[in-house]
């Protein structure tokens, strides 16, 4: 891709909002096809089982690190500029962030991504409580709520042990780091074939997260030829949620960006997969404690998504990819969560 070609025609916001909506056809497409779910891959280790679920988590979480440590490896791709490495993080945030996203996640029965992917299949309990989730996020980033989850991620952040950079602070090479997501591909994949999941559902498990390093190097291109800053990033869901929910409720013109390019382009990724497989179902709730618990949950991710600086794909897929410390603090609280949260309630 010739970005700068982009660039001599296009406006730079114009060109960041078709990255962002290319990149979430991908991710949409791919995430609906293979029921890509971090809350069904917990719950489905918390219970002892290794299967489908399990492996589709594991392909998409280990794709997106292999690729995204191969580009870097190759010198086609730096990080060191993204939001997680660049600038202290909330160690405190990331943890009580995380245990709430993963409570939140399976009180509402999937996390951020995955009620969009729903919510686009013509799911109505996923659209309601994915807008949820985006009031919750706004209202965290920059309303009622900001200054209790300011309050929070001030406890203890990444400038009190050194940094963010996981691969930095261990002294682990780029190779040592391909090997470790090359483990994650190989538990997947034995997982897969032990539990005999679909092939095409592995392959789109993959795909969906080849989406993640593609957002990486296209952003990070981007940066090297844009007149603007351009904010190095991935692929996650709190803050855009946030953003592309106020784009409706601002006047015309508004700033347009990667991310608002984002959400749209998943949920239109995901409607057109369901189209073309024939799986788009209108579904509603079952009654008014079953919405209680969906709207609990999702206001739970929204402020917990937003105090850990990312969501089940942002810190879990994204965030890992390049070793960020409260990413992996994050993934592993959400993943803790999950499983306490449905033994008490399930």
């Amino acid at each position: 891709m010739n970005l700068s070609f982009l660039l001599d025609r296009f406006s730079e916001n114009a060109v960041l909002v078709a990255g962002g909506l290319t990149v979430g056809v991908i991710f949409g497409a791919f995430a609906q096809q293979s029921r890509f779910c971090l809350r069904a891959a917990s719950l489905e280790f918390a219970h002892g089982r290794f299967g489908a679920r399990l492996s589709v988590w594991l392909f998409s979480f280990s794709t997106a690190l292999l690729v995204t440590q191969g580009l870097r490896m190759a010198g086609f791709l730096e990080t060191q500029e993204a939001r997680q490495l660049a600038s202290p993080q909330s160690l405190s945030g990331a943890a009580i962030g995380g245990l709430m996203f993963g409570a939140g996640m399976v009180l509402a029965r999937g996390c951020a991504s995955r009620l969009l992917v729903l919510s686009a299949t013509g799911n109505l309990r996923a659209l309601l409580s994915g807008l949820v989730f985006a009031v919750m996020a706004q209202a965290s980033l920059r309303g009622i709520l900001q200054p209790f989850r300011g309050w929070i991620a001030g406890w203890w952040t990444t400038a009190d042990i050194g940094g963010n950079d996981l691969i930095a602070l261990t002294g682990f090479s780029e190779a040592a780091a391909i090997a470790f997501g090359a483990l994650w591909f190989t538990a997947g994949l034995v997982i897969a074939v032990y539990a005999k999941a679909p092939k095409w559902q592995m392959v789109a498990a993959g795909l969906a997260g080849l989406a993640i390093p593609f957002a990486w190097w296209f952003t990070y291109s981007l940066s090297l030829h844009a007149f603007d800053p351009v904010q190095v990033e991935a692929v996650t869901f709190t803050g855009p949620s946030a953003d592309t929910l106020m784009l409706f409720l601002s006047p015309p013109g508004s700033y347009a960006d990667f991310d608002i390019g984002l959400v749209p382009g998943v949920f239109l990724g995901s409607f057109l997969a369901a189209l073309l497989t024939r799986e788009l179902q209108l579904q509603g709730f079952e009654g008014g404690r079953s919405m209680a618990r969906y709207m609990t949950g999702a206001a739970l991710m929204g402020f917990g998504g937003m105090l850990a600086g990312g969501c089940a794909v942002g810190a879990g897929v994204s965030g890992a990819s390049i070793f960020a410390v409260t990413a992996w603090i994050t993934l592993t609280c959400i993943w803790i969560s999950a499983a306490v949260t449905d033994r008490l309630l399930d």
